[in-house]
């Protein structure tokens, strides 16, 4: 039982930072990129950030369960804690502060395209709080990786 925990550790691990690097740094301006229809574009990429808020979410959640019930308040002096609570942190932040104001913005807009509406400034105010808040999170995915045990060869 204690392999199959210690597997789906870094298999959480693998999920959650495979997923941030692959949608936000692949297929987002991928869509942006070949779409001409950019509402569309935003759409798709909205829902596909979701979508890696929610794997953030669970995963966070199990990383941290995970190391509290297996190594105890020692856990709390381990770096990967911190930056586990930290990443799941900026994912909460993103999806339920940042995600829910810019949605809203898209709302006022009504039927006119967000660039051509009188909330342009706004959206873009919290589109780059939002890309900032990723980008931490994607770079302290990043440091999960890099800081990991290494296996002996």
């Amino acid at each position: 039982m204690s392999d199959l925990a210690d597997s789906l550790h870094w298999i959480a691990v693998t999920l959650w930072v495979g997923a941030l690097w692959a949608v936000g740094y692949i297929a987002a301006p991928v869509l942006f990129y070949f779409l001409d229809d950019r509402a569309l574009a935003g759409t798709l990429a909205a829902r596909m950030f979701t979508l890696v808020a929610y794997v953030g979410m669970a995963c966070g959640a199990y990383l941290l369960l995970f190391r509290v019930i297996r190594q105890g308040v020692y856990s709390l002096k381990q770096w990967f804690f911190w930056i586990t609570l930290l990443m799941l942190l900026l994912t909460l932040i993103g999806y339920f502060g940042v995600q829910p104001v810019m949605e809203s913005l898209k709302q006022q807009s009504l039927a006119k395209e967000i660039v051509e509406s009188a909330f342009k400034d706004r959206f873009a105010t919290w589109h780059g709080v939002g890309n900032v808040l990723y980008l931490m999170e994607s770079a302290l995915g990043l440091a999960l990786v890099l800081l990991q045990p290494k296996a002996a060869p």
